[in-house]
């Protein structure tokens, strides 16, 4: 019988692998990864998006490695795949593990941070590894006054008594991508170009360690840095790594039924996973991956929503963790959101708009050159704000993963439309409940559509129609009840709009739509607006045959609506009868 000391905790927001083979947290089993990170290459280079893991990766990786920790390969590892399958260069190696993330500070002290940091780094390991080299070891690398000098001795060293080093280094680009954002960039080149400090460092690295794999989120410091990867082999798009960080669906299912015959998590596992799926799932991150693999969930999302469910015996109202909005300001400040030109905002409204981009995935770029289109498409797809959904031809079809990263997307948009005219959400939020509630639409569309009016007379921001519906997806978006999807496919076509009504987490919703959106231009016949009208009448009785249509809707009552613009202005909307 299992006791509540047996079961594991859950690892939310712990990177620390030995403490979470100590304390008995919950390990999803990522080691069969680690021959194919030392067959692959000796310098490794990764990008993945925040809250995927990496640190504790990296961290695992640290213990299988460290000399020092060899003798507690059963402890660690025993009851995972690598303990039944070690590979010959378990415990071999003094590791140095640095994490960029902690060098802060003021840009007139950075170089001081930054050495100070890695300084300490560097006393820490001659310490930690004095037995393998020579008495006083240690004190000698205290006595060097530089963080490149102490690394230079150690390479020396360590070449002089043949001690294997491995070199892994978390969020490489974390304060350079600072310093890019707030501090511009000839101040950034400074750092990564010619005898900038950080380029210094970074020079000491492939000839000083037998092995190194570098981690961030984004390649365009280490172009900056090395131009184009001279100091490591990139496997951000290989195939082989794709699930190696986030969970794949069997591991989110294993670790929700290990719960579930634990006695902590009640409920249907498979209603769960699919209440989950449109918010944490979908990423791809190498092409070949598309068919043969199961798409990764951001696995601290999942985390975060099985917590809540462990805890409240129920799903949380707000699927997205708060803890989630910093990495969005963060993202905001390092793409520079608020300082966009139009060229790369347009980028923006069409996949908010769309849902997807076409574009062939640039590997490495300097910061430079971040705002020509491939560059800036592939920078949000290094962001996670992106993911590999097909093929368009010859280029990659990439498209926004899932609600959680829709949302951020459709916040943008608000706050664009926010900065032209303030707008009093409250009279819609009555009337979206009311919609909800009620089935009484007409004032919900009427409201938004006077809002897309005014806002547009000022200034009008994409013409045509998808400007309405990006528009009428950012407001839709705000509310609860729904889970908005545009250009949802039913019946072979794709609707402007399905409101798909929440009801495992809004039982009480009692009303589903289809919406149309037709635009016409203002010069536009009438008879040009009879045609388009018939047309839309025929689009949405045809997307209401969807045979998925009863599952989607529940008991809720489904209304048929078209509404047909002039301009930026509503001239007639009506239910249409199945």
């Amino acid at each position: 019988m299992t006791t509540s000391s047996d079961i594991k905790q859950l690892p939310l927001g712990i990177s620390d692998f030995t403490r979470l083979a100590r304390e008995n947290y919950y390990y999803v089993d990522k080691t069969m990864f680690i021959p194919r990170l030392e067959t692959t290459s000796s310098y490794l280079f990764l990008v993945r998006p925040r809250r995927f893991g990496k640190s504790l990766l990296l961290n695992m990786l640290k213990a299988y490695y460290d000399v020092n920790m060899k003798e507690r390969f059963g402890e660690l590892f025993g009851h995972l795949w690598i303990g039944s399958n070690p590979t010959s260069f378990q415990g071999r190696y003094a590791v140095l593990h640095l994490d960029f993330s902690q060098v802060t500070g003021s840009i007139d002290e950075l170089r001081e941070s930054f050495d100070s940091y890695c300084g300490i780094k560097a006393d820490t390991f001659g310490e930690r590894y004095e037995k393998l080299f020579y008495e006083g070891f240690a004190d000698d690398v205290k006595r060097l006054d530089w963080a490149t000098k102490k690394l230079n001795f150690i390479g020396v060293k360590a070449k002089e008594y043949d001690v294997p080093m491995y070199l892994i280094i978390d969020e490489y680009d974390n304060f350079t991508n600072t310093v890019l954002n707030q501090h511009g960039e000839n101040i950034y080149t400074s750092l990564t170009h010619g005898e900038g400090f950080y380029r210094d460092i970074f020079k000491l690295f492939k000839p000083n360690f037998e092995r190194v794999l570098m981690l961030g989120v984004s390649p365009v410091t280490m172009d900056d840095l090395t131009s184009g990867y001279n100091i490591a082999t990139n496997i951000t798009a290989d195939a082989a790594f794709n699930q190696m960080l986030g969970f794949s669906e069997e591991e989110v299912h294993a670790m929700f039924c290990y719960y579930r015959d634990a006695g902590c998590l009640t409920g249907d596992i498979d209603a769960m996973l699919d209440e989950m799926r449109p918010w944490y799932d979908n990423y791809c991150f190498a092409e070949e991956s598309l068919t043969t693999e199961s798409k990764v969930y951001n696995s601290n999302m999942v985390l975060y929503y099985l917590s809540y469910q462990i805890r409240n015996k129920k799903s949380p109202k707000e699927m997205t963790d708060p803890n989630a909005r910093t990495d969005y300001q963060k993202m905001k400040k390092l793409i520079q959101l608020d300082r966009l030109e139009p060229q790369r905002k347009s980028i923006i409204y069409q996949i908010a708009e769309q849902g997807y981009i076409d574009s062939t995935l640039v590997p490495y770029f300097p910061a430079s050159d971040i705002v020509k289109f491939d560059n800036f498409v592939s920078l949000l797809y290094y962001y996670g704000m992106l993911t590999i959904t097909g093929t368009s031809g010859f280029t990659l079809r990439l498209g926004i993963p899932n609600n959680n990263v829709r949302k951020q997307y459709y916040g943008y948009l608000l706050e664009e439309y926010n900065r032209i005219r303030v707008i009093d959400h409250y009279p819609i939020d009555h009337a979206f409940q009311q919609a909800a509630l009620t089935g009484a639409w007409q004032p919900l569309l009427q409201l938004v559509a006077d809002e897309y009016e005014q806002t547009c007379a000022v200034r009008c921001l994409i013409e045509g129609e998808r400007n309405i519906q990006g528009f009428f997806t950012a407001y839709f978006s705000m509310y609860p009840f729904y889970l908005t999807a545009p250009e949802l496919e039913l019946a072979h076509g794709y609707c402007d709009f399905f409101l798909m009504p929440d009801l495992r987490r809004y039982p009480m919703v009692a009303h589903s739509y289809i919406i149309e959106l037709k635009y016409l231009k203002p010069e536009a016949t009438m008879a040009e607006a009879e045609s388009q009208w018939s047309e839309a009448e025929s689009q949405v009785r045809h997307y209401a045959t969807d045979t998925k249509l009863p599952q989607l809707c529940g008991p809720t009552q489904l209304h048929l609506i078209v509404a047909q613009f002039r301009g930026h202005h509503l001239e007639r909307s009506q239910e249409v009868a199945q």
